[in-house]
């Protein structure tokens, strides 16, 4: 110890003193929005208010202006806007222009009692304890003004607009509505609701104040109470403490230490608080959390050293087994006595259609909303909901289950398998007859899906070719018939065949035609050969014509939307391939745009497939395909290169004409440029 003080040496003593005299009305300010060179002590502080309980405070500052950086033209209008052309006084800018501003405070810190305000004088330091520490923030209330100004005056003039001559209203019926007692549970979520905090906040009254420069006599004398009034140590004895006081402040028993658990929501729960519950309440908050799991999945979030025999017996108490896993049940979800937040519907009600679609589930992969809908009768929002907990939309496939089949926990878990199966029978039965249906009406498709199979450019033209040879006997025939002045034979395709959104073979044939073969469009004459053709191109006229730049993929998507929208029974196309589509978009005066994208792209075969209008008959054309051409050679590129190309073909090209050009074809993102739907997230 007496090393390490004379390798410290004690410089100076400074008392310090505890002032008292401020302590409960000291507030710090601070304008974090300016520097602190630029203060505001000389500017003319026109009114001052505070509400004491929250530590609000509101300023009021006048604005210079006569200053040359203050825009009269502008003050004149914000004045014209917020206070209208009449006069009263209940105007906010008397002087009919913005002379003024206010500043709105709030809290810095909630907890003040490690902060003080503290001044030395004479050796001496002087500590007052802060009381609240308050950021002064400029308030734009005027533009509330100003809109609610609006509103009134667009209000007036609908009504002004109404016809003097009309008759009285009728007298209309009304109905009287006595609200329903407030339970104890409704009224403390009213009380805790931010709606309810705001009216409490707007109840206090505002205290006004006057406000004195910091060179002004009475600030002078205020500042006085910042020195403690009395010199005797007895007025201070927070600051005079042994030794082992002063240690027992610095470091206090462990005993006395609180351990404040992380405030978060009611119903979210951290792992480590869920470890401490029974492993059967761990399984059934998991499962109510998450809705459906794998088996395995279920065992990596409990705690390791978990037996999978207790856990499998947890998980059956509050669980099915739909496709190898696990669904919680629906009377977890839906407890007795709740209902539905979004339509009232009763709990038993709910659990019936949620059955239903878990048990169509355990019979096929992928299940039609309008049928579930159809069948248990329940409002959109709760069938939407049910769906949502197990499964997800794919394009003209409807829902389809979340998890792919959990094979290996069926084969190494049978016994269980063969019980829930039997639990679906039972489940099965009760549905049947209060849904009024049988298993018979819903036809499963369980066969295995083909694999997806890549063919490239070189296979498929000797594939052309080979079909070319094989039918040359048949086109001969045709062609001789077409001579003859006979009709085409158009091969019929079945009406119920859905569209092939989803072929995996790049500009391939799909529904067994070629691209030399396809009946869809009669190429000799340029144009459809059927209703469907004419439809199909006069759609692809009007969406080119509109977005200019799509995407095979982005198409396909704007023609199912076209296809959902039309009336039943009004769709005219019975059967439509990729390969159809893309013929029918370039008989429109469209081209495709070979965009060469990145080898490390995530994007599909349908999405590199980028399609382009080529010719609309306007002069506006010849810029298009000039920025065609610059991206079939980058993939993405800058506005200056664009710039600079047009103006190389074309001479100065206006900025407006760039901007319309990049806007109509592009998207930007971090500065450079890219044709539409092939920026990839």
């Amino acid at each position: 110890m007496a090393s390490g003080d004379e390798d410290d040496p004690i410089i100076e003593e400074i008392d310090v003193y505890l002032a008292k005299s401020l302590a409960d009305k000291l507030y710090l300010f601070q304008y974090p929005v300016r520097p602190s060179t630029m203060t505001y002590d000389d500017v003319n502080h026109l009114t001052a208010k505070i509400k004491p309980k929250q530590q609000k405070v509101e300023l009021e500052m006048a604005i210079d202006s006569m200053s040359p950086n203050y825009c009269r033209s502008k003050g004149e209008q914000i004045a014209l806007n917020v206070d209208g052309t009449t006069y009263d006084e209940t105007n906010t800018y008397s002087a009919k222009m913005m002379d003024k501003q206010s500043f709105t405070s709030i809290q810095a810190t909630t907890n003040t009692t490690r902060y003080a305000a503290a001044v030395f004088r004479k050796g001496e330091l002087h500590v007052t304890p802060l009381t609240g520490i308050l950021q002064m923030r400029p308030s734009f209330s005027y533009l509330d003004k100003a809109d609610t100004k609006t509103r009134e005056r667009e209000a007036a003039n609908e009504g002004g607009d109404s016809s003097q001559d009309e008759a009285e209203e009728d007298v209309k019926a009304i109905t009287v509505r006595f609200a329903r007692p407030e339970s104890e549970q409704a009224r403390q979520r009213r009380i805790q609701s931010y709606e309810f905090l705001q009216k409490k906040q707007a109840e206090e009254p505002w205290v006004h104040l006057r406000y004195h420069s910091v060179k002004d006599g009475r600030s002078e004398h205020e500042r006085q109470y910042l020195f403690c009034q009395s010199g005797d140590s007895s007025e201070n004895s927070e600051l005079v403490k042994t030794p082992k006081e002063y240690l027992a402040m610095l470091m206090p028993p462990l005993e006395e230490e609180k351990i404040v658990k992380p405030v978060g929501p009611s119903n979210v729960l951290s792992m480590a608080q869920l470890r401490t519950l029974p492993l059967g309440e761990q399984v059934k908050t998991l499962m109510k959390n998450v809705k459906v799991m794998p088996f395995a999945n279920l065992m990596g979030l409990l705690a390791s050293g978990t037996d999978s025999t207790a856990a499998l017996r947890c998980i059956q108490q509050v669980s099915l087994l739909v496709q190898g896993n696990w669904v919680v049940k629906s009377d977890v979800l839906y407890p007795k006595n709740t209902c539905s937040p979004h339509s009232g519907v009763p709990a038993e009600v709910l659990c019936r259609g949620r059955d239903f679609v878990m048990w169509r589930f355990t019979m096929e992969r992928s299940v039609m909303r309008k049928e579930i809908a159809a069948i248990i009768k329940l409002p959109p929002e709760d069938v939407k909901e049910f769906l949502e907990h197990v499964a997800i939309p794919r394009v003209n496939r409807g829902w389809e289950f979340l998890l792919p089949t959990d094979a290996e926990f069926i084969k190494k878990h049978p016994d269980i398998a063969h019980r829930q199966q039997m639990l679906w029978l039972g489940i099965q039965s009760k549905l049947e007859k209060v849904f009024n249906f049988s298993k018979e009406d819903f036809k499963t498709n369980n066969s295995p899906q083909p694999e997806p199979v890549h063919v490239s450019g070189e296979q498929r033209l000797k594939l052309a070719h080979e079909r070319a040879q094989a039918n040359q006997s048949s086109l001969q025939k045709d062609l001789d018939a077409r001579r003859a002045g006979s009709g085409v034979q158009v091969k019929q395709e079945p009406e119920d065949e859905p569209m092939d959104t989803s072929s995996s073979i790049p500009n391939g044939s799909a529904n067994g035609y070629s691209s030399a073969s396809s009946p869809a469009f009669d190429y000799t004459n340029g144009s459809g050969g059927d209703a469907s053709s004419l439809e199909l191109q006069d759609f692809v006229k009007k969406t080119f014509r509109k977005h200019f730049v799509l995407t095979l993929n982005e198409f396909k998507r704007l023609l199912s939307l076209h296809l959902a929208s039309m009336p039943v029974g009004r769709s005219v196309f019975p059967s439509i391939s990729d390969h159809m589509l893309q013929d029918a978009i370039l008989l429109c005066q469209c081209k495709q745009i070979m965009v060469p994208f990145p080898t490390q792209t995530t994007a599909a075969a349908d999405e590199q497939k980028v399609f382009a209008l080529w010719e609309t008959g306007q002069e506006f054309d010849k810029h298009r395909r000039l920025l065609y051409e610059l991206f079939n050679k980058n993939y993405r590129i800058r506005r200056n290169a664009v710039q600079v190309k047009l103006s190389q073909e074309f001479g100065d090209v206006p900025k407006a004409d760039i901007d319309r050009l990049l806007h109509e074809c592009c998207i930007s993102h971090a500065g450079m440029w890219y044709l539409k739907g092939t920026l990839q997230s």
